[in-house]
Parts: C-alpha cells; sequence; structure tokens
C-alpha cells in the first residue's frame, strides 16, 4: 500500500473515534484494509456493551473476518488512532495483520512498543510491521479533550 495513503485511511478511523466520542465511549477508532478497500471498521464500544474486549480494533477485526469468512488477514491493514493495546496488538498477530498504523502512542497500555512490543516479537510465529504517528497531533488532541470533558462531569457529580 501506497503510504501517501495513510492519512485518508486515518481519516476514516478518526470518523469512527467521532461516534466513540459522541458516545461517549474513549474516542478510538479502527479500520482494515484490504488493496483500497475498507473490509472493517469499528469504535469502541465497551460502555455500551459492558465488554472489556469490545475496543475499536477488535470489533473491526471481527467485521473483516466476516468479510472473508475466516479469520486469516494475511494482506490487510489495520489503522487505529490509538496504539492498539496489548489485546488488540495480539489479536492483529494472531489475525495474521500485515501492517498495524496508529495515531497517537497509548503511554499506558500501548503494545506496539510505548509497553511492549508484540508486533514484532521474534518469538511469535507472525509479526506485523508497525507504523506510528499518523495524524497523531489531531488524535491526541481529541484524546485530550474527551477525558478533560470526563474530568469535569465527575466533578460536577462531586
Amino acid at each position: 500500500m501506497d503510504p501517501s495513503k495513510f492519512p485518508d485511511y486515518m481519516e476514516l478511523a478518526i470518523r469512527e473515534a467521532e461516534l466513540a466520542f459522541e458516545e461517549g465511549e474513549v474516542p478510538v477508532g479502527a479500520v482494515v484494509v484490504l488493496e483500497n478497500r475498507v473490509i472493517g471498521r469499528g469504535h469502541n464500544r465497551t460502555e455500551a456493551l459492558h465488554d472489556a474486549s469490545a475496543h475499536a480494533e477488535m470489533i473491526a477485526l471481527s467485521a473483516a473476518y466476516s468479510h472473508f469468512e475466516d479469520w486469516r488477514l494475511e494482506e490487510c491493514f489495520l489503522f487505529s488512532t490509538l496504539e492498539p493495546c496489548i489485546m488488540c496488538a495480539g489479536a492483529a498477530v494472531l489475525s495474521r495483520i500485515k501492517t498495524i498504523v496508529y495515531g497517537a502512542p497509548d503511554i499506558r497500555f500501548g503494545g506496539c512498543g510505548s509497553i511492549v512490543t508484540i508486533p514484532t516479537d521474534a518469538r511469535l510465529n507472525h509479526r506485523c510491521e508497525v507504523i506510528g504517528g499518523v495524524r497523531e497531533p489531531e488524535i491526541a488532541e481529541m484524546m485530550r479533550l474527551f477525558f478533560q470533558q470526563v474530568r469535569k462531569n465527575k466533578n460536577k457529580v462531586n
């Protein structure tokens, strides 16, 4: 895939993140792309579904599995607004994702370099290329605004 297209696909992930923001979820969005076609998309739904595994990446991967009727996503790219956590990075590896592209790093839960580096661990039978920092400033700002809003609403309740 042409790296000049990365910002365009990240835009689609940002739109998913905006949906999460509107729903009161942590604003993370993800899309799975194969041959310049989006075959899976998702945004965080952990609060709505009461499910800790309902991360944007997991939902996008599940949609991509349905597209193929298979769990192998060997030539696919996973675009996520936030660095995938350990669970999502592991799912990407298990799914045989070719490349993970993310926007902002996640210094608390990041599984693609911030805390651990699952996708390129040589002990695993599959490895994913990882590219970070695509449209990072605007994604980091969205995250900052969301958590600022959460803190503000929390203070109103107390």
